[in-house]
């Protein structure tokens, strides 16, 4: 499926009070789920196929092939927040190599603000901080291959 269709898809979805679309196509099957929408998990389906799922105001995308390993990370305190991976790919701290990170420990970031490019597909997504506080740790390495929903960074 051509990428600017799979995007105009998830616009639309996101912007109407359609919870959940499937299509079938000849090349595979997209599922686009609102957040807050009840559907039967991804891992249950019979084949590897897209799917598309969304974790905040934005659709993303993420591979249902198999279960993700997701590290198990100790609970935080409730002030804390991790920003999480929205998708598989490599994560990136920089726009480009040895260029200056988008945010350091320290750094106070804005809901909205640019944290990290995550490579997938050949295609650079820059990821948005969801959230406002100060970077207190970064827990990936730059190049380092990332999980949907893998923390990222920790926000307080």
């Amino acid at each position: 499926m051509d990428l600017r269709k799979l995007k105009t898809l998830i616009d639309l979805v996101s912007e109407s009070n359609v919870s959940e679309l499937e299509i079938t196509e000849p090349e595979g099957k997209i599922r686009i789920v609102k957040a807050g929408a009840v559907s039967a998990p991804a891992q249950a389906q019979a084949q590897p196929q897209p799917v598309v799922a969304q974790q905040s105001s934005r659709p993303q995308v993420m591979q249902a092939a198999a279960p993700a390993m997701v590290p198990e990370v100790a609970p935080e305190p409730p002030a804390v927040i991790a920003v999480k991976s929205p998708m598989v790919g490599t994560f990136y701290r920089s726009a480009s190599p040895g260029g200056k990170a988008f945010v350091e420990v320290g750094d106070l970031v804005k809901v909205g603000d640019t944290v990290c490019i995550i490579e997938a597909m050949k295609i650079l997504n820059e990821i948005e901080s969801e959230v406002s506080g100060t970077v207190t740790r970064v827990l990936c390495e730059n190049g380092q291959a990332v999980e949907y929903g893998q923390a990222l960074f920790v926000v307080e």
